[in-house]
């Protein structure tokens, strides 16, 4: 048995139509919810969804800092999923309070282990959509790879938005020239 990972990255609020959110970001959430239906439909298939989360001290930390827009406060509506990729969730988010998900990477490799350990092949894809390309999806696209280095990463680029298009388009470069898998260009 072989198992393929949908990771839906931060489809919250603020990222899509608050504080931080864009066009190109609202007209991908019918491609991101049509993906995960296609996934949720496959057999031996996982969709895992991380959430950006910070506190209210958010202005105080490096990050704040440099990107002085509160966003993704813990329990704000900002904070919470958009609607459409809401109704389809069926697993808790991991909440990641930076860029990249040790968690994610730290879940992914020891289910990949678990089964390998039943006999089975393990993951045999991660495939990553989602918001922002040129930060979060590229950060936690690297962080797989370097927890499953044989396992092929993908990142659909028709599911993605970046804070540009201009950045959107030079993380999927950075990605590619990784040995990250772009699709849906």
């Amino acid at each position: 048995m072989c198992m393929n990972i949908l990771v839906v990255v931060d489809m919250q609020n603020d990222f899509v139509d608050g504080a931080l959110g864009t066009k190109e970001a609202v007209e991908i959430v019918p491609k991101v919810a049509e993906k995960i239906r296609l996934f949720m439909d496959g057999t031996n298939s996982r969709v895992l969804y991380t959430r950006d989360t910070h506190e209210e001290n958010y202005l105080d930390t490096q990050e704040g800092r440099h990107l002085p827009v509160r966003h993704c406060i813990r329990g704000t509506q900002g904070w919470e999923i958009c609607p459409e990729i809401e109704l389809l969730r069926k697993e808790q988010p991991i909440d990641k309070p930076t860029f990249g998900s040790p968690v994610l990477g730290q879940l992914l490799k020891a289910q990949d282990e678990d089964l390998k350990k039943q006999g089975k092949e393990g993951i045999t894809s991660v495939t990553l959509v989602g918001l922002c390309t040129d930060i979060c999806v590229i950060s936690n696209a690297l962080l797989v790879k370097a927890f499953l280095p044989e396992t092929p990463v993908i990142v659909d680029a028709s599911c993605c938005a970046g804070v540009t298009v201009e950045s959107h388009q030079n993380a999927l470069q950075a990605m590619n020239m990784c040995q990250i898998q772009i699709i849906g260009q």
